[in-house]
């Protein structure tokens, strides 16, 4: 393993001075975006931890110096998070598709590659179409109408710019039609009839199928009686090698008969086209210069350039990138399973968190921009990677930390008494700790967190902004007003309901100071010591936020 110990150190002190504490939390995501395996955590986590329990005993003073000493280990990296990598073939003017499947709203995963499309489009000047891939799909994978809308209402708020109009699969039926008869014409293509077990058992033995050997003229005749026929009865298939290395590549179907209903189309068309065969055709008719898409697709890329050369046709430039799944979300990010627990009713809709859907992003407070940037640093994977969710929230944490003013909040909370307390009827503290803005807080009954009160019992403690207590079995006494280091607590007055949507679904219920009353919708604050939260609603009494992170 590479030696760490100093982008380690350096990392460690950039977040102890960013945040006034260094977390382990924070610097992991760094070294992952930089060549840190999930297998390394185990290995590597002692010296993390052991350099976070250093630091944090520094004065601020003192970390600011020693940063001056590893600063450049950090910068190395930074400098090359700020740029793309170079694509291949780049000359004249580049056109890039974006191809999502109309079957749910575009989540974290799966909006990275088209991302990736929309930021090498901008970086080389270049055109990117949005090309609805709505062929007919699977039973268990189906079209849904609202999709459609949610597709381009994420990337319009991503601020993807493509081309208008948006070009959809499902009208260009009669286009792979005519190209699916030139291949049969071609004796490249052929209609099959074998039931799917004898064309499993061809395929691995590598037999030519008995339908293969019908004249070009016959073929014509049974593509004609495909559109009539049963569906399952028949597909036509292309000509390739029974006997190539990879069993997957033999004689693979180009289009299927079915009769499932399309969002758009409805009961229009029965014989649809494999992906494959209509992107081997798009690619090519809409002048698409370069494809940037998954590596699960390479059996796809290798089938259109198999289908180009037959026609003779020139190649896009396809570069494929690895996937990558979001470690620390608690939950499958699958767009399919979202789809059923949409429709059962288990998540209340597509912008549930749980989705982790781009339109539940936003209502959580997570900026377009860090998305973007997020992308940005991961680039052009190679291989498939797992990057810590917190990679996107440190992201975010920059952007709106500057801008998110400081509100109290205490979930599950109890009465505090306190005795002796000074005779303290209200405190004046700043809205955020850069700006000269005050609230006045209230300072009379006092409530706090039952688990803080919990876990504090025989312990000082301070009311963040007011005094110290000492707590007691049945609550607190006064101890002073120094802003001594010791374990700091939230604590609001007489509040207002509030409830925080988690990205789990759950809900955390409390009071926040009153001065909530005033915010906007989509408004993002932090809860002091609880985390950064979009203000979404009042529902009926009650101030409603959705969690964004820590």
């Amino acid at each position: 393993m590479r030696n760490l110990s100093n982008e380690i150190k350096a990392y460690a002190l950039k977040n102890a001075l960013e945040f006034g504490k260094a977390e382990p939390s924070r610097i992991l995501p760094k070294l992952f975006q930089h060549g840190l395996e999930k297998s390394e955590i185990k290995s590597i986590m002692p010296e993390i931890i052991k350099n976070v329990r250093e630091i944090n005993s520094l004065s601020g003073e003192e970390q600011k110096n020693l940063f001056f000493q590893y600063e450049k280990y950090a910068k190395v990296h930074e400098e090359k998070e700020r740029e793309l990598s170079e694509l291949p073939n780049v000359s004249g003017k580049t056109v890039f598709r974006i191809a999502p499947f109309p079957s749910g709203a575009l989540h974290i995963g799966n909006a990275k590659t088209f991302l990736l499309n929309a930021l090498y489009a901008e970086k080389y000047d270049g055109k990117i179409l949005l090309v609805m891939d709505d062929t007919i799909g699977s039973q268990e994978k189906p079209l849904s109408r609202e999709s459609y809308k949610l597709i381009e209402e994420a990337l319009e708020w991503l601020d993807v710019k493509y081309a208008k109009p948006v070009i959809y699969k499902s009208d260009r039926l009669e286009i792979y039609y005519k190209y699916a008869i030139e291949l049969i014409k071609k004796n490249k293509a052929y209609v099959c009839h074998c039931s799917q077990k004898i064309l499993h058992n061809n395929r691995e033995k590598g037999i030519d199928c008995a339908c293969r050997d019908v004249s070009a003229s016959e073929q014509l005749e049974r593509w004609k009686k495909m559109f009539k026929a049963k569906e399952g009865a028949a597909t036509l298939r292309i000509k390739t090698s029974m006997q190539h290395p990879n069993p997957a590549f033999r004689d693979r179907v180009l289009f299927k008969i079915s009769d499932r209903k399309h969002p758009r189309a409805g009961k229009k068309y029965r014989v649809w086209p494999a992906l494959e065969m209509s992107w081997a055709i798009d690619d090519y008719l809409l002048n698409v210069t370069h494809v940037i898409r998954g590596s699960e697709l390479q059996i796809e890329t290798d089938m259109e350039k198999y289908i180009w050369d037959i026609f003779g046709w020139r190649h896009s430039e396809v570069i494929h990138t690895g996937l990558v799944s979001l470690e620390g979300t608690g939950a499958k990010i699958s767009k399919s399973k979202s789809q059923r627990e949409v429709k059962s009713g288990k998540f209340f809709g597509w912008d549930d968190p749980r989705t982790w859907s781009i339109q539940s992003l936003k209502k959580r407070g997570i900026k377009k921009e860090a998305i973007r940037e997020f992308v940005k640093e991961i680039g052009l994977n190679k291989q498939n990677i797992t990057a810590p969710v917190e990679s996107l929230y440190a992201i975010n944490r920059k952007i709106i930390d500057s801008s998110a003013n400081r509100y109290s909040f205490v979930y599950s909370p109890v009465e505090l008494k306190v005795k002796n307390r000074p005779d303290i009827k209200s405190v004046k503290v700043q809205v955020h700790p850069d700006k000269k803005e005050t609230r006045t807080l209230d300072a009379g009954r006092i409530y706090i967190s039952k688990p803080d009160f919990d876990k504090l019992r025989g312990k000082e403690a301070r009311l963040i902004h007011l005094y110290n207590v000492k707590f007691d079995k049945i609550g607190a006494r006064f101890v002073s007003l120094e802003n001594k280091d010791i374990p700091k607590i939230n604590w609001v007055s007489d509040g207002v309901n509030t409830e925080v949507l988690m990205p789990d679904g759950s809900r955390v219920k409390g009071i926040a100071e009153s001065s909530i009353e005033r915010l906007k919708n989509s408004e993002i604050i932090q809860f002091e010591r609880f985390g950064f939260v979009a203000f979404n609603k009042k529902r009926g009494k009650t101030y409603e936020f959705w969690f964004a992170h820590k």
